[in-house]
């Protein structure tokens, strides 16, 4: 498992490229992004952008010491549905 690091004061955006040769001729058609653990003080998604084949969120916040999970689940032009995260801590840098 990679782990990337993020100061609490950072807003930065996290992209996943679907379409490296991945797609396969099928487009995104939704796409939604969760923090776990989802709390008050937490790494929170302040901004998304999304194009046919690629996602990406704006991410803020964080209490230092801890770690999140950032997911991303997409619903393709088929139908299908398919999900990818990354595990954030969060440090003072």
């Amino acid at each position: 498992m990679t782990i990337f690091l993020k100061d609490p004061q950072a807003g930065i955006d996290y992209a996943v490229d679907w379409g490296a040769a991945y797609l396969q001729g099928q487009t995104i058609t939704g796409s939604v992004w969760a923090v776990t653990p989802d709390e008050a003080e937490g790494v929170r998604v302040t901004g998304e952008l999304g194009s046919a084949t690629r996602t990406a969120a704006t991410l803020a916040g964080g209490e230092p010491g801890k770690l999140y999970r950032v997911a991303n689940r997409v619903t393709l032009s088929d139908g299908r549905t398919d999900e990818r995260s990354v595990t954030l801590r969060i440090e003072q840098r």
